[in-house]
């Protein structure tokens, strides 16, 4: 029998405290500039000439894109995620996606002392991604991403070694 398809395996991006302060000053820039362009039209239209085209383009304009800002923050804050298929590693940014397949990916290095996990696609290590998850599921992610293509080589280095080659000068 042919073993039964996984189900996709989902990682949360973890936002760093700024990246979560600068989401929270967008929406309040937005609710602020529909409050402004929700009281600038009400005067539009209580002592205004309404069929001025160019006022009516200015507020449709300053509402979209304030609902705009709202919907791409929001969508953002929720489905940012890294998702593992049977054959491919997706990062999800919001409404941004980008594919890769498993099949390329060469190795996984764990840095153990900036706390950084790194997925290269060269064995040179110069085309590569950093994975940005709490720490507590690197394991959970490495486990799931090595058991998906067995040939993805896992790597690990301590504090001490990445100290050590910080300190080594490059040629």
């Amino acid at each position: 029998m042919k073993d039964q398809p996984r189900d996709d395996a989902r990682f949360p991006f973890k936002f760093s405290p700024l990246m979560i302060v600068l989401c929270a000053a967008g929406f309040i820039l937005s609710a602020a500039c529909i409050a402004l362009t929700s009281w600038q039209l009400a005067a539009f239209l209580r002592g205004s000439d309404i069929s001025s085209v160019y006022d009516w383009l200015k507020f449709a304009l300053l509402y979209l894109v304030s609902l705009l800002l709202i919907v791409l923050l929001a969508a953002m804050l929720i489905r940012s995620q890294y998702v593992l298929t049977e054959s491919s590693l997706i990062m999800q940014f919001g409404l941004i996606r980008q594919k890769y397949e498993l099949g390329k990916i060469v190795s996984v290095h764990l840095f153990r002392g900036s706390g950084r996990l790194a997925v290269y696609f060269d064995d040179f290590k110069t085309n590569y991604v950093f994975i940005v998850v709490k720490a507590s599921l690197y394991d959970d992610f490495i486990r799931e991403l090595t058991s998906r293509n067995e040939k993805i080589a896992f790597t690990f280095s301590s504090p001490e070694e990445e100290a050590e080659v910080k300190k080594k000068p490059r040629k």
